[in-house]
């Protein structure tokens, strides 16, 4: 085997592959049965297909509702939010430290009130809804409930999910709030609260996405965010008031597709597998659903690059094929233009259809893992796997995801990965086509991009307002107080609170500022 070949994770590719590298049949049964390597239904996409999203999010709550149900009336089976950054943060739209940053790459959710706007006009019970929001979820959570119980939508009908995964974001994105051990009580509350109330919405999306965006390879997205899902089932367990068999099949996962074809394919059936074989034999599930690994992705993210991009079209359009060749249950695809602005109408419906010819006219949802038995499928899933294990077994060596965390380890891992990776597109080892390769000099494409209304940023700050003079003052001092009570017991759980202090118009900033209180905030480590 030539060393000098191999996937973007570094696992060396022989020139070609045979009978030989078939691993035993028992191995890989058919789809639908355990350890679902092959995915999880045994009629593939025949019988569902996968929810098709487009991520958006604009400056007020009025402009992405309109966006929202324009793509809906496209075709689109499911939302995915996209908040600002105060948002994200825990920072009410009117605290002076963020006015720059208000609507800037998402919506502005203060109140209740931008909820109830958000989500007009758009039925609860009908569509399901995915919020990329950590910090904050569990108040984002709440809101949706108090949404929908103002739609008159039983909370036992939203379906959805809420990202939820904080411990990604101390190493990757950077929209910590509270301290890793505090936020895990908040992440099990969560979990707790929609196994128990909203059985159809998944209380937590573990992202490996944004691993892969701060420079980790395929191997390293994959095991990083098993130890991350792991780490969130530990917490619940530990807690002995539920098994894990009674929230498991509402832990979904979330991921990059990039451009290395058979490895991305191989990484979901690879993950797939020792997700189901960790929570049968580390957590003793007895239920097959429970080790169901359940799949969210989009196609795009870092790999979209701005020299002559509409190659991203391209790009995006592969990613979304090995994304279903994988076993995804849900994706958005990226718009070509993302890397310079939030996208177009235009842009993102061509993004939209690319995953409805996908859909409807390739033939791909005909068969379950078409490419199952393939000798170099089978051999790289095998191969990608050892790898996510070698990773794993390391992180529990240093303690787990929380101790790697706190101690910069597993920042220096990712910065070492980002490294050799920019410096292998540098020297052109890693070709990228019109960035390091097949270059040409052209102008930047015209971009029709969304830009940040200053009229809407005021709207908001008035609405926000208006809803301070407007709402019970005894109603958001006794609310914020029982929650404050609630923090202090361990044992409590946080969510019913949540939901009442959304119920009395409670701000986001309000809430998160009761809780930094109680558990302060997470300071990143220094690292070398």
């Amino acid at each position: 085997m030539d060393p000098t070949v191999s996937s973007e994770s570094g696992i060396p590719l022989a020139p070609s592959y045979g009978p030989a590298d078939l691993p035993p049949a028992e191995s890989i049964p058919p789809p639908g049965v355990f350890p679902f390597t092959r995915g999880n239904f045994p009629d593939g996409y025949r019988g569902r297909p996968w929810t098709i999203r487009q991520y958006s999010g604009f400056g007020t709550a009025e402009e992405s509702n309109e966006r929202y149900r324009y793509l809906l009336g496209q075709g689109a089976t499911g939302l995915s939010v996209a908040f600002d950054l105060p948002t994200q943060c825990g920072y009410d739209s009117d605290h002076p430290d963020v006015e720059e940053e208000v609507g800037r790459v998402g919506v502005a959710i203060d109140t209740l009130a931008d909820a109830e706007i958000l989500f007009g006009q758009i039925p609860l019970d009908a569509i399901s809804t995915s919020f990329t929001i950590n910090g904050t979820a569990a108040i984002i959570l709440a809101f949706y409930v108090a949404v929908g119980e103002k739609q008159g939508v039983d909370r036992a009908k939203l379906r959805g999910t809420i990202q939820n995964d904080i411990l990604k974001e101390y190493v990757s994105r950077g929209t910590w709030i509270w301290p890793p051990r505090p936020s895990l009580r908040l992440i099990a509350d969560t979990i707790e609260f929609c196994a128990d109330e909203i059985p159809r919405f998944n209380a937590i999306s573990v992202a490996g996405a944004h691993f892969r965006d701060a420079g980790a390879n395929a191997a390293q997205e994959m095991a990083f965010t098993l130890m991350d899902g792991m780490t969130y089932c530990e917490e619940v367990v530990r807690r002995g008031r539920m098994t894990i068999d009674q929230f498991a099949p509402q832990v979904s996962f979330f991921f990059y597709t990039h451009g290395d074809f058979f490895e991305e394919i191989a990484k979901y059936r690879a993950g797939r597998r020792r997700w189901a074989r960790i929570v049968r034999e580390r957590f003793g599930a007895k239920d097959d659903r429970s080790c169901m690994f359940r799949v969210g992705c989009v196609a795009g993210g870092a790999s979209l690059h701005a020299p002559q991009a509409r190659n991203n079209i391209v790009r995006v359009a592969y990613e979304a094929l090995a994304s279903v060749l994988g076993g995804v249950q849900s994706m958005f695809t990226a718009a070509w233009d993302e890397p310079f602005a939030i996208p177009s109408e235009d842009s993102a419906t061509l993004a939209l259809r690319t995953q409805q010819v996908l859909a409807h006219e390739t033939g791909v949802t005909r068969v379950a893992d078409p490419l199952g038995g393939s000798y170099f499928v089978e051999a790289l899933t095998d191969a990608v796997e050892g790898r996510v294990v070698e990773i794993m077994d390391d992180l529990e060596r240093v303690g787990g995801m929380v101790k790697a965390i706190e101690d910069g380890y597993l920042q220096r891992l990712i910065s070492e990965e980002a490294f050799r990776v920019e410096q292998a597109m540098r020297s052109a080892e890693r070709s990228i086509v019109g960035v390091n390769k097949f270059r040409v000099d052209e102008d930047q494409p015209e971009i029709d991009g969304y830009e940040l209304d200053e009229k809407g940023r005021t709207r908001q700050l008035e609405r926000l307002a208006e809803v301070k003079r407007s709402r019970s003052a005894v109603d958001v001092r006794t609310t914020l107080s029982a929650l404050a009570t609630a923090a202090d017991r361990d044992d409590d759980n946080l969510m019913p609170y949540l939901v009442d202090c959304a119920k009395a118009y409670c701000t986001v900033g309000e809430m998160v500022d009761v809780l930094k209180e109680r558990w302060g905030e997470f300071q990143q480590p220094v690292v070398f």
